[in-house]
């Protein structure tokens, strides 16, 4: 099979030249100008965050891009789609605050923002999966596959149910509708060992259905309330809280791959991902905790899974950061080291089942050839 493409250029900046430079430059590099953009719509898909999470792209980077996209005659928009649990971004409304308050508006980015499933989440079209395996047909916000061209544009982090968020992640999950992020935490719901539990009831603040009381100073997760959305199980300290299905987070895994297959089959896409703050949990919690990894640079590509591939390798090889996550972990005299930064970071994941099931089913290659953008 032939390698895929990756580009790659690192954070350096000479005098006389700057990151939204050398980002363009990248994008250029990459082909992105092989896509005609003429008077097309064009979705940008980004990750606002939660507010009080400061690890998001700066909207100098967004900007960037949606610039690019205007110089090339496209019709660049902002877009992302609500969230399953109740945080600050669960409807249009609360969602377009969130983004302005985080920095993401006209001015800053100069394009306007379009929640993707419009008001309450509802606002979806069902989109045929080719080649899929779990799904048949995903739940995509109306607004993104309206577009006529679809760029990810994704802050690569750690995560504590994939083991990391990159392009995938930020397409399939982020692109589907509330009930399209229901379908795919739907494998399995979280149980407690009561024996582990310390009634911290910190899993009781991270979950957005009210499905955890305490009995006895125990948690106790009500199922018939629980969306399946695993936050609690990334929240306990104690690995008091574990997924009874044991392949709930593999099959999370496939169907988020799907989903990414269900956005981009069909049209032009091009795919960015910036390997910076990298954070041991999702940019969905309303903190960032401190970077386990150091910066690495930025990557593009037309394969996101090419891409994502190349992103985990630059981080495997970087040292891990003092007085993080990461390196807590790592400090423990009983810790199992698994010699993977992902794992180690977030030992109940299993991040190698998303990009071999999107391999899979036809959504990119994991064979890539990394070319170095100056």
């Amino acid at each position: 099979m032939k390698k895929a493409k990756v580009y790659f250029t690192d954070f350096r900046c000479p005098v006389g030249t700057n990151h939204l430079m050398k980002l363009t430059r990248l994008c250029k590099r990459a082909g992105i100008e092989k896509i005609d953009f003429e008077k097309k719509f064009t979705a940008i898909k980004m990750h606002f965050g939660e507010l009080g999470c400061l690890a998001t792209l700066r909207p100098q980077y967004v900007k960037a891009v949606a610039d690019l996209v205007k110089d090339l005659g496209g019709r660049p928009f902002l877009t992302d789609c609500n969230t399953l649990y109740p945080g600050s971004r669960k409807h249009a409304l609360e969602h377009m605050d969130c983004a302005n308050l985080n920095g993401y508006n006209t001015i800053t980015t100069g394009c306007q923002i379009i929640i993707g499933d419009g008001l309450r989440g509802t606002d979806e079209v069902e989109i045929p999966v080719k080649n899929g395996e779990y799904v048949q047909y995903a739940k995509i916000g109306r607004a993104v596959m309206d577009a006529d061209v679809f760029i990810s544009l994704a802050h690569f982090k750690g995560h504590e149910m994939t083991g990391f968020g990159g392009a995938i992640k930020n397409i399939g999950m982020g692109c589907g509708s509330r009930a399209g992020k229901m379908e795919q935490h739907s494998s399995g719901k979280p149980s407690v060992q009561v024996e582990l539990c310390r009634g911290c009831r910190r899993c009781a603040l991270e979950c957005g259905s009210d499905a955890i009381t305490y009995e006895g100073n125990k948690a106790h997760i009500h199922e018939e309330l629980c969306k399946g959305c695993g936050r609690c199980i990334g929240a306990c300290a104690f690995d008091a809280i574990q997924s009874v299905q044991r392949d709930a987070n593999d099959k999370l895994d496939c169907k988020m791959a799907e989903y990414a297959m269900a956005v981009c089959q069909g049209r032009p896409a091009f795919h960015i991902n910036m390997v910076m703050d990298i954070s041991p949990n999702c940019d969905c919690h309303g903190e960032n905790d401190a970077p386990i990894l150091p910066n690495v640079g930025m990557f593009a590509s037309f394969d996101p899974v090419a891409l994502d591939q190349a992103c985990v390798d630059a981080c495997m090889k970087q040292t891990p950061l003092p007085n993080s996550q990461l390196s807590d972990h790592l400090s423990q005299p009983d810790w199992q080291c698994h010699h993977d930064h992902l794992l180690d970071n977030n030992p109940n994941v299993n991040w190698e089942s998303t990009l071999l099931h999107a391999e899979k089913i036809g959504l990119g290659s994991r064979n890539y050839e990394l070319i170095t953008v100056k």
